[in-house]
C-alpha cells in the first residue's frame, strides 16, 4: 500500500515549474508514495496546509517544496512531536537543504523515497504575543534591519540581490544603538546578535560551525563592535571560511536567550517583530528526512 505524503509547494519559488512538479510526483509514485499536491497562494498557506494535514493524519509526511520561507511555514503549522518533514529545494534560498547535504532536487526525492529520518531540533521565538518556530536562525540588529528593508519588487526582480540592496541602504542609515542579550547567568552588550540553530548563514558560508539542526541548543554570535568596518571584517572572515573571530565578536552556546531593546528581529530570513523577545531550543520537534 502506498504511503500518503503532502507536497506543500510554493509555485512562485525560484525553480518551480508545472513540468518539474509532474516529474517529482511521478518519481515519488515510482518509489511507493502517493503525493497530494497543495499549492500555496499566500504567505500563510504553508502553515495552514500543514496544520490541516497534522489534524487529520496520525503520521503525516510533509514535503516542503520551495525555499526556506516555505519550510518555515510548514514548521509553524506542524504539531510539535508529530510527523516528519522533508525538504525539496525549489526556492531562491535553500540553506536548510545545504545543512542536510542535499545535492539536488533528484537527491531530495531519492531520500524521501528511502524514508530515513532523524530527530529535528528547532528554535521557538516568543515576543509581543507571537510564537514562531525556526530551523535556521534568529537575528536582531543589522541583519534583521536588512531583512526588514528588503523591498518586494526588488526581491521579485533580483532574488538574493535584493538583500544586497537593502544592506547598502542599512549601511547608509547606520544605527549605533546597542542591545542586551541575556542567557542563563550572563548578560552581553551587543550591536547585533544571531542565534544559530544551523551552521550556515544565508547560503554556503558557515557562521556557526558548532551549530546543528540535529543537536540541542544554539550557537550565539554576538557582534559587539558597532562600526561598519566591524561587519565588513566579519563578512570577509566568514566568506573566507575562517568563521567569526576577533575582539569584536563572541560566540557561545545557549539553550535559551533573551534579546532586549527594540531593534527588528528576523527568523529564517523573514522579518517577525521588534524586540524584546525570548528564544529557546526545542529538541525532537519532529523527524526530518536526511
Amino acid at each position: 500500500m502506498s504511503r500518503h505524503c503532502s507536497l506543500i509547494i510554493n509555485p512562485v519559488s525560484g525553480s518551480y515549474s508545472a513540468r518539474r512538479a509532474e516529474r517529482i510526483v511521478a518519481a515519488l509514485r515510482r518509489g511507493g508514495l502517493e503525493p497530494e499536491i497543495l499549492l500555496t497562494t499566500g504567505p500563510d498557506d504553508a502553515a495552514a496546509f500543514a496544520a490541516a494535514v497534522c489534524a487529520r493524519e496520525e503520521e503525516p509526511l510533509l514535503v516542503a517544496s520551495g525555499g526556506d520561507g516555505t519550510v518555515n511555514g510548514v514548521l509553524n503549522g506542524m504539531t510539535p512531536g508529530k510527523g516528519t518533514i522533508a525538504v525539496l529545494p525549489l526556492g531562491t534560498a535553500n540553506v536548510l537543504a545545504l545543512e542536510l547535504g542535499l545535492r539536488s532536487v533528484d537527491d531530495a526525492v531519492a531520500r524521501i523515497v528511502r524514508g530515513e529520518s532523524r530527530p529535528l531540533t528547532v528554535g521557538l521565538l516568543e515576543g509581543f504575543g507571537l510564537r514562531r518556530y525556526f530551523s535556521l536562525m534568529v537575528g536582531s540588529g543589522f541583519d534583521a534591519q536588512v531583512v526588514e528593508g528588503v523591498r518586494g519588487e526588488e526581491k521579485r526582480r533580483f532574488g538574493k540581490g535584493a538583500y544586497f540592496l537593502a544592506a547598502f541602504r542599512t549601511l547608509a542609515a547606520w544605527d549605533g544603538q546597542l542591545l542586551e542579550v541575556a542567557t542563563a547567568g550572563a548578560s552581553h552588550q551587543c550591536h547585533s546578535v544571531v542565534i544559530c540553530n544551523a551552521a550556515r548563514y544565508g547560503g554556503r558560508p558557515v557562521l556557526a560551525p558548532g551549530a546543528s539542526v540535529f543537536a540541542d541548543g544554539f550557537q550565539v554570535v554576538c557582534i559587539r563592535g558597532a562600526r561598519r568596518r566591524n561587519y565588513l571584517q566579519l563578512a570577509w572572515d566568514v566568506l573566507r571560511g575562517n568563521g567569526p573571530a576577533g575582539t569584536n565578536v563572541s560566540v557561545f552556546a545557549a539553550d535559551a536567550v533573551t534579546i532586549g531593546g527594540n531593534k527588528p528581529v528576523q527568523a529564517d530570513g523573514d522579518f517577525i517583530c521588534y524586540g524584546p523577545v525570548t528564544v529557546r531550543s526545542v529538541p525532537d520537534f519532529a523527524r526530518i528526512i536526511a
